[in-house]
């Protein structure tokens, strides 16, 4: 369905563009090149030109809408009919407080059971400032 629509749309848009350019403006516009359109549509050219302009152009605003309606039912998603978890959201400030607590107590917990449990035994070298004079010791 999507793809006749969009075939209809571009054949609609292709349409347009031409009878737009074939109106006669200030500039005279492509009537001029079409000297057959004349004898085609007879003397009422001008008349027909402003009604299939204004056939195309609502064609064309029916097409738009119809392809952003298709559009917008394929974004649907396929699990909208699966029922989400329900959690509790905090209503007080005392029960958002005691839960973000509760977080970070967890997260805290997690990390010490990461670090090792016995310190190392190598003792760090201390750092002396470069601009400082080593003096050694006998």
């Amino acid at each position: 369905m999507t793809g006749f629509v969009m075939f209809l749309h571009a054949s609609v848009a292709v349409f347009l563009i031409v009878i737009i350019l074939m109106q006669s403006g200030r500039g005279g516009g492509l009537t001029e090149g079409f000297a057959s359109a004349e004898s085609i549509f007879g003397a009422k050219t001008n008349e027909f030109m402003i009604k299939a302009t204004t056939g195309f152009a609502a064609a064309f605003l029916i097409t738009c809408l119809g392809l952003a309606v298709l559009s917008a039912q394929k974004n649907k998603s396929l699990m909208s009919e699966e029922a989400l978890p329900v959690t509790q959201v905090p209503t007080t400030a005392t029960e958002v407080v005691e839960t973000a607590a509760k977080e970070v107590g967890e997260q805290v917990q997690a990390i010490e059971e990461k670090v090792p449990s016995k310190p190392s035994t190598e003792v760090p070298a201390e750092i002396i400032p470069e601009d400082t004079p080593v003096v050694s010791t006998p």
